[in-house]
């Protein structure tokens, strides 16, 4: 696979724009849940899903420190 490298301010901008999403998926499930099954249009990628995609992404920027996606160590 190819690399691609990032410019640091890039990636935390990235980052936080993630994140930022990501809390607004757990802000409020019980109207964004529908939406996102109208949008993507299968239940089987919910927000749980994207949430873990967005955590994931974050983690692999240096965004965070994996405990969301590996918990407590």
């Amino acid at each position: 696979m190819p690399r691609t490298c990032i410019d640091t301010a890039d990636a935390i901008e990235l980052t936080e724009t993630l994140q930022l999403i990501a809390g607004w998926l757990t802000a409020d499930p019980a109207t964004l849940t529908p939406s996102l099954l109208a949008y993507i249009g299968h239940h089987a990628y919910g927000p749980d899903a994207l949430r873990a995609d967005l955590d994931r992404f974050t983690f692999l920027l240096g965004g965070s420190d994996g405990e969301d996606l590996f918990g407590r160590h």
